[in-house]
């Protein structure tokens, strides 16, 4: 009998009303990137997905084939032209101005000016863009992070090497962690709000502009790149610190001990009463003189008798009380 071929083309999901291949794409891709924002990549799953975006999983599948690839859409389409236009404007900033002429405030503008432009065009960001930047530098799943290796090392190379020539008084390696933990910290900020939020909670009601706002964002970032190695005066006063708690840790630990200690002394006295007690009882039991054998079984037999005999047999007898006339009449005899 001829087989039955299975052909292994995928086959596009039902078109309903006038939704076109395009939309049906871009609802999920905007589905995937706003749950990416809410919940990260870890919690984003498939069915989330095909809820928010209103298709079925077919759609998905037809579209990317699976989450990774459809992740990828969703950082492609938006870290792409973001990190095309930061080198663009880096190597604006560099010819402008040249070897350590550029200062930290260039190259921090360069880093985060194209940011804040895209998140005000809603074409090619939108308010939510900030948002999804914070998310991907805070997300710790491997997939992530293996994306920003792949697509971002270049990018980073170049702002770092940047990084050096307006901070040649700090050491490369020492630069680079305080980079790192800066940045950290400012994407949890951005991942944590909009920019209007942002714009609103830094105005408090005056006008502020971009350059204010970023000013803002970057004053604490470029305080930690710019401070001097902690010296010997620093390290010993938090050493007094770490000291300071062992001694209280210490402490502790020998008032806990005490109180076992007073604990298992009451336990001990509590214990030797009881002793004693048991003992006085086991001394009375010994100087209780004993029965004979013929008295015991004596009381036996009585017992067994008095147990035998029927119950209306040892119940008292009934008196009645005497008639008078009898009484008068017994004494009158005897007189």
């Amino acid at each position: 009998m001829q087989g039955v071929h299975r052909s292994t083309k995928r086959l596009a999901p039902m078109k309903t009303g006038k939704s076109t291949a395009g939309d049906t794409k871009a609802r999920i891709l905007d589905a995937t990137e706003k749950l990416f924002i809410e919940v990260g990549y870890e919690a984003t799953s498939l069915r989330q997905v095909t809820s928010r975006a209103m298709v079925n999983l077919a759609a998905v599948n037809y579209h990317f084939g699976s989450k990774d690839i459809m992740m990828q859409a969703v950082l492609g389409r938006r870290l792409g032209p973001l990190n095309a236009r930061r080198l663009a404007l880096l190597d604006a900033c560099e010819a402008h101005w040249p070897g350590h002429r550029i200062r930290c405030e260039h190259v921090m503008g360069a880093l985060f000016v194209p940011a804040l432009q895209m998140a005000r065009n809603s074409a090619v960001g939108g308010p939510s863009f900030l948002r999804l930047l914070g998310r991907v530098h805070a997300d710790t799943s491997p997939f992530i992070q293996s994306y920003l290796m792949e697509h971002c090392a270049t990018v980073y190379k170049r702002f770092f090497d940047a990084f050096s020539r307006a901070l040649p008084e700090q050491p490369r390696h020492e630069l680079g962690w305080r980079l790192q933990f800066s940045l950290k910290a400012l994407a949890g900020v951005l991942a944590s709000d909009d920019i209007s939020n942002l714009m609103s909670a830094f105005a408090q009601g005056r006008p502020l502009s971009d350059a204010h706002m970023l000013a803002q964002l970057t004053a604490m970032v470029m305080a930690a790149l710019r401070v001097p190695a902690p010296g010997s005066e620093q390290r010993a006063s938090l050493q007094s610190v770490f000291d300071l708690d062992d001694a209280n840790e210490a402490m502790q630990r020998a008032q806990a001990q005490g109180r076992e200690t007073a604990a298992a002394a009451a336990i001990a006295a509590a214990n030797a009463v009881a002793n004693a007690d048991a003992g006085h009882r086991a001394e009375a039991a010994a100087a209780k003189p004993r029965q004979g054998a013929r008295a015991a079984r004596n009381e036996g037999t009585a017992r067994a008798a008095i147990a035998s005999v029927p119950v209306r047999a040892r119940e008292p007898a009934v008196t009645f009380p005497s008639n008078p006339l009898d009484d008068w009449m017994r004494m009158r005899a005897r007189t």
